[in-house]
Order: structure tokens, then C-alpha cells, then sequence
């Protein structure tokens, strides 16, 4: 290959990692609904109004984190983190939250799985 080619190919490669969707954009939300209650539903609730160990996760697409009025049990690493909860940011978060979010008092280990995270992030942003 030429130098020329060469650029070329790492342009259309480079392209196609941007232009690729993002992982959460192809989640299956009735399947992350079922991952949800098995990895999250013991301390957070899909409910609005209803907190458990954990804040309310219904309407957490674009909410500031530690911002649940009645919510009290938010660390102050999590309320001083100024996350606003995109869909990216979640992804992040749920991959490794304690070392998103150092001194939080999440007690979860992390969702390695890229599509069950998809999945739980599709249907957390069906929680309008």
C-alpha cells in the first residue's frame, strides 16, 4: 500500500467509529427492563416518587446526579460530581461506578456486560 492508501483506510476507519451508533442507542429496553430488576431493582425503583436504598432511576435521562428532592442518601462525592445522566454517562457509570464517582456509596461491582448495559440504559430512558 501506499502512504496515500494508507491515509485513506484510516480515514474510512476513523469515520466509521464516529459515525457508528452508540451502544445504548441499539439496547433492547423490554430486555434491559429484565436486567434492570435483577441488577438494580433491589436498590433503586423504575417508579417515580419511590426510593429505595438508592434514589428513583424514573426520569434520570438529563437529571443532574444527586439532585432527587427526597432522596437523603446520596454521598457527597455524588451530589459534588456535576454528572448530568446522558445515556453516555451512564454507560460509563454503570461499566465501573466506584471509579466513576470515587467515594460514592454505590456498592455494585459494575455491568461488564456491553449489551446488558445497552439494554438497562434503553429502558431507563423509556422512564418518562
Amino acid at each position: 500500500m501506499t502512504s496515500r492508501t494508507h491515509i485513506i483506510a484510516a480515514a474510512l476507519c476513523m469515520g466509521a467509529v464516529f459515525a457508528a451508533p452508540q451502544a445504548w442507542a441499539v439496547g433492547d429496553a423490554g430486555k434491559g427492563r429484565n436486567v434492570f430488576a435483577e441488577e438494580c431493582g433491589d436498590c433503586h425503583s423504575p417508579v417515580a416518587g419511590t426510593n429505595k436504598k438508592g434514589p428513583s432511576l424514573h426520569g434520570v435521562i438529563g437529571r443532574k446526579a444527586g439532585s432527587v428532592a427526597d432522596f437523603s442518601g446520596y454521598s457527597d462525592a455524588m451530589r459534588q460530581s456535576g454528572i448530568e445522566w446522558t445515556p453516555d454517562r451512564l454507560d460509563v457509570y454503570l461499566t465501573l461506578p466506584r471509579k466513576t464517582v470515587v467515594g460514592g456509596k454505590m456498592k455494585y461491582d459494575g455491568l461488564p456486560d456491553a449489551a446488558a448495559r445497552a439494554d438497562v440504559i434503553a429502558y431507563l430512558m423509556s422512564l418518562k
